[in-house]
């Protein structure tokens, strides 16, 4: 490898197990992921993602850029991550930089946890913050949680495997078309998270109306986050989706609280979620069950 950050089109294993330990070293180091699950998802399948690599002069991996292209009218998105044993000499920026030309006009870039390095990168490069993404989160044991009360017009159950893929898939493109990452999602990508460690088929939970019991109204994706060396081990609220056609049914909530039980119920202390700081109906519910802000991830692109 070059010192310069260089282009490729599909990692190779070993380049993706060199990025996925930075991640690591950069998480521990950070308190948070440097870049997303999509991304890391990423570096081990084809598709249109870009990947850029920094290396030292032996070729040991130094940073990492992740460039999403520009698609149904959402603009390219991308992700930046440089090994803490080699940040304060511009790399980051540098590879901002290269993030920026890959995607073209309108690029965004995440800053996870919009950390001073990350504000800084911003700064130097005349960057603004153009889109918030919210972490908050909740106490398990206090305040009590809300009954869970399902009324007869609602059907809840959990994943019963692939054959509910193409309901999932359906009513989480339409809910989240808006959503430049999540209303991608394909196949593959459920496939993956099924492989998973963290996944549990009981912990998906799939909302019907009993008069049409294959029509999938909405679902609840819940994960549960290994303990680490600042938090206890976290349940979060991964993915709540509901078909545009069923809103006004109150399944947000209905959903939300049945995934809340079952995190509850496996004896965590707490759960985590992600939000659109600009979503004020998803904030709205969240904040009458109880959850507060924690941190913010800011998306960065040029004036």
């Amino acid at each position: 490898m070059s010192t310069e950050p260089e282009f490729v089109a599909q990692p190779s294993a070993e380049q993706a197990e060199a990025v996925r330990d930075v991640v690591s070293r950069a998480a521990r180091t950070d308190g948070t992921a440097p870049i997303s699950e999509q991304a890391v998802h990423s570096l081990g399948r084809g598709g249109a993602t870009r990947h850029f690599f920094a290396a030292d002069a032996d070729g040991t991996v130094t940073g990492y850029a992740n460039v999403v292209p520009a698609q149904d009218g959402h603009p390219a998105m991308a992700e930046v991550v440089v090994d803490p044993q080699h940040r304060g000499r511009g790399l980051g920026s540098e590879l901002v930089e290269r993030a920026l030309q890959e995607g073209g006009e309108g690029t965004r870039v995440w800053a996870h946890g919009d950390l001073p390095a990350a504000r800084a990168v911003a700064r130097k490069l005349d960057l603004i913050g153009v889109r918030e993404l919210l972490q908050l989160r909740r106490s398990l044991t206090e305040p009590e949680l809300p009954a869970l009360e399902i009324p007869d017009s609602v059907h809840v159950r959990t994943y019963s495997g692939p054959e509910d893929d193409a309901e999932l898939l359906r009513v989480n493109a339409a809910a989240f078309a808006w959503h430049p990452e999540q209303g991608r999602w394909t196949a593959a990508d459920v496939e993956e998270r099924r492989r998973e460690s963290w996944f549990d088929p009981e912990g998906l939970f799939l909302a019907f109306d009993p008069s049409e019991p294959d029509r999938l109204l909405g679902f609840h994706w819940t994960k549960v986050h290994p303990s680490t060396a600042s938090d206890p081990q976290l349940g979060e609220v991964y993915v709540v989706g509901i078909d545009p056609a069923a809103q006004g049914r109150g399944l947000g909530r209905l959903l939300t609280l049945a995934g809340l039980h079952h995190l509850r119920d496996r004896g965590l202390p707490g759960v985590l979620l992600y939000v659109e700081g600009d979503n004020t109906s998803a904030l709205n519910t969240y904040g009458k069950l109880d959850f507060e802000r924690f941190h913010v991830d800011v998306a960065y692109a040029r004036q």
